[in-house]
């Protein structure tokens, strides 16, 4: 599959740029479209709860701490449901040209991890200008995000690869997994710190491991500190699963795809 991926690495950038052009090819303000949406989700989230939470951030001296925690925990949280959502119906939008031309299929989820990186790497760009307008400059622990990021795609690839062929099969999937992916986000501490979570209650949150990736996000950008490693072992050890179960059952569902669409 890695080799398949690498021969067909020309067809992957080149699906990644047409799909950028014909997203924006009428639009005045192009790219940004992309960003508008995280960024206004963070202003009204900072405008109506700041209040209630904006005093809660430790550590933090500035009057904007809330929306730059928003900022933070969004960042890794958009580039893993992005990756998610997009992965689980792949196969079925892309149906016709499964059952016409002869390729590897590992493809198409390849072109959404590589538009999804694309939107990250553009909302990252617009963080950062708005951490400086804010008086708020990363340090150096900013070299951490790469890894970070790598722990939310290899979760979001190997979850959404699995789930995407299973939806070939059980067209449901698609509509229940928008409807887990709500929950998801509440249950994952990008609004609220995790700390105002009960004690007795706070192991059951890290079962979820966007908790610690999230975290890490907001430990890199808000706190200007490395992150937490042994918090990262069970996202790790996860997403080392979530990808083996995926390929495993991506080898023995393939030949089957083209019938099932």
């Amino acid at each position: 599959m890695l080799k398949n991926i690498w021969q067909y690495r020309y067809f992957i950038i080149s699906s990644i740029r047409t799909e950028f052009r014909s997203r924006f090819a009428r639009s005045r303000l192009g790219g940004f479209w992309m960003i508008l949406h995280p960024l206004a989700q963070v202003a009204i989230y900072a405008l109506v709860l700041s209040a209630v939470l904006s005093a809660k951030l430790p550590g933090i001296d500035n009057r904007f701490a809330y929306a730059l925690y928003l900022m933070s925990g969004m960042l890794g949280w958009n580039l893993f449901s992005d990756v998610l959502s997009r992965s689980v119906n792949v196969f079925v939008e892309n149906g016709n040209l499964i059952k016409k031309l002869a390729f590897p299929k590992i493809t198409l989820p390849m072109v959404v991890i590589g538009s999804a990186l694309v939107n990250n790497a553009l909302l990252f760009g617009a963080i950062l200008v708005v951490f400086g307008l804010l008086g708020h400059f990363p340090n150096l622990n900013i070299l951490w995000l790469p890894l970070v990021m790598a722990l939310a795609l290899g979760i979001a690839a190997g979850l959404g690869l699995f789930l995407a062929i299973l939806n070939v099969f059980i067209r449901d999937i698609f509509q229940i997994m928008g409807i887990v992916l709500q929950f998801w986000f509440w249950l994952t501490p990008v609004v609220y710190m995790h700390q105002v979570i009960p004690a007795e209650y706070r192991g059951w949150l890290f079962m979820n491991p966007m908790a610690a990736i999230v975290i890490s996000f907001q430990d890199i950008l808000l706190y200007k500190k490395s992150p937490d490693l042994p918090s990262l072992i069970y996202p790790f050890i996860l997403a080392i699963v979530l990808l083996c179960v995926a390929f495993v059952m991506y080898k023995r569902g393939s030949e089957d795809m083209a019938d099932a669409l």
